[in-house]
């Protein structure tokens, strides 16, 4: 086992990842920026590095400098978290040239997965169903016009790098086409440098699936059922929860058993995540995240596996822990992304936190490093923290998150808290009858 690790993020996951680390006799390092210095995984950390001023890009990307931050601490090992550098296979390949350990996948399969044109058709040839488009990038406007009346209206351009939603365009006729395609190629362009774009089908209903995967270096990879991540908004997951109301036992077992046999026949190697769009009873994949997800406590909730732990484990070349005879879901569990936002403009609320209470009882976690006192920055993402809740059934899920969302408080900002409070009380959510564009439709009703 690793003797030190340094964690090469923020916020909430820095936190969950320390919380594994020490509960494994791991020693833990924290890098942050000047605007982090207070932070919470930065006072629970065994050591911390300064490693740049508050933007990003000269801080929490700042390679050289978590570089250095390992040789003069000592750390043995990298977990990058999700965001910032999880999916960057460049990192990934500087950090094992300096004879340290990267906490996550093979540089290759997070290049491969990074791009979503050459990730389609690697699943494709391992027999990962795929929405029906284009085989490659989209290059021209006549082009796009064919394949587009070849399978037929509305189609979604994406960008082939990159993700959040940026490079995202729907064509519903072909007098939209050329618009869309020029915006999306601008958009992929500025978000990722990269102009590349793609076309597929646009399903009308369709929910969003993803399955947890975990894989060691003995060719050995098991799934820990799927989560559903449905409500969204600007293709951003706001609420989470596992196991997915629209599947039941046979379609869980089918598809999780076509995702580990592939990802089995890839080599793959740590945690990651297949995404799907669901839509009458058929599965088609969106894409690959090679990372932990921000969702993955609604998995370890169902399972009482601790994921963040067995990719420390996976890491060092150890083999995974159980088989997928030993993975059995039990209950229900809901994960609320609590963002210091407008709960329905979803303008950002930076500033300090004048009052803080988190909710507690029995199957309540409350996964955030806010505290009484605290400044959060105006430089980075807005998640506050993760309200994740489990029962014994959805029901009994539904009724314990309505209480811990009304136990909750964060004072001195505006939160997403009351949006959650509405949504838990709404006859579509109550019945899991919702898709990826339930949400939008939702908050244009509440804005009218």
């Amino acid at each position: 086992m690793f003797d030190k690790v340094l964690i090469a993020n923020r916020g909430e996951i820095a936190l969950r990842i320390n919380r594994a680390c020490k509960e494994m006799g791991i020693a833990t390092v924290a890098i942050h920026s000047t605007a982090d210095a207070d932070a919470m995984h930065v006072r629970l950390a065994d050591e911390s590095v300064c490693v740049g001023p508050p933007p990003a890009a000269q801080s929490y990307l700042n390679m050289p400098a978590i570089i250095a931050a390992c040789e003069i601490t000592g750390a043995e090992a990298i977990h990058p978290g999700y965001g910032f550098l999880s999916e960057n296979a460049r990192f990934a390949e500087i950090v094992q040239e300096h004879g340290l350990t990267f906490i996550g996948p093979e540089p290759a399969h997070i290049r491969l997965m990074g791009d979503k044109i050459a990730a389609k058709q690697a699943v494709k040839s391992l027999g990962i169903p795929t929405v029906p488009g284009s085989d490659g990038a989209v290059t021209d406007d006549v082009e796009g016009a064919r394949i587009a009346e070849e399978m037929g209206y509305p189609v979604l351009i994406k960008a082939a790098a990159g993700g959040g939603g940026r490079g995202m365009k729907v064509a519903r006729d072909k007098t939209e086409i050329s618009m869309a395609l020029s915006t999306a190629r601008a958009e992929a362009k500025s978000a990722f440098g990269n102009d590349a774009v793609y076309m597929e089908k646009y399903l009308e209903k369709p929910r969003h699936i993803e399955v947890q995967v975990l894989a060691d270096s003995y060719g050995k990879v098991i799934h820990l059922g799927e989560r559903d991540c449905s409500l969204q908004r600007r293709h951003q997951k706001v609420w989470e929860e596992a196991p997915s109301p629209a599947l039941n036992s046979a379609q869980r077992d089918e598809i999780g058993g076509i995702v580990t046999a592939a990802l089995t026949k890839l080599g793959y190697l740590g945690a990651g995540t297949i995404e799907f769009l669901y839509e009458d009873g058929k599965f088609y994949f969106i894409e690959m995240n090679t990372r932990l997800q921000v969702e993955h406590p609604v998995t370890e909730m169902i399972t009482g596996f601790d994921i963040v732990r067995e990719q420390l484990r996976i890491a060092t070349g150890a083999p995974l822990e159980i088989e997928q005879s030993d993975i059995v879901l039990s209950g229900h569990s809901i994960e609320c992304r609590i963002n210091a936002e407008n709960p329905f403009t979803f303008a950002p609320s930076p500033g300090t936190i004048t009052q803080f209470h988190a909710p507690g009882g029995l199957g309540v976690r409350f996964d955030s490093a806010l505290y009484d006192g605290y400044k959060i920055p105006p430089y980075y993402d807005s998640l506050a923290g993760k309200l994740i809740v489990h029962g014994r059934n959805r029901n009994d899920c539904l009724m314990r998150l309505r209480r811990a969302l009304d136990e909750l408080v964060v004072g001195g900002i505006e939160t997403t808290i009351p949006l959650f409070q509405k949504l838990v009380r709404e006859p579509d959510i109550l019945n899991g009858d919702y898709n990826i564009h339930w949400l939008e439709h939702f908050l244009a009703r509440h804005e009218s």
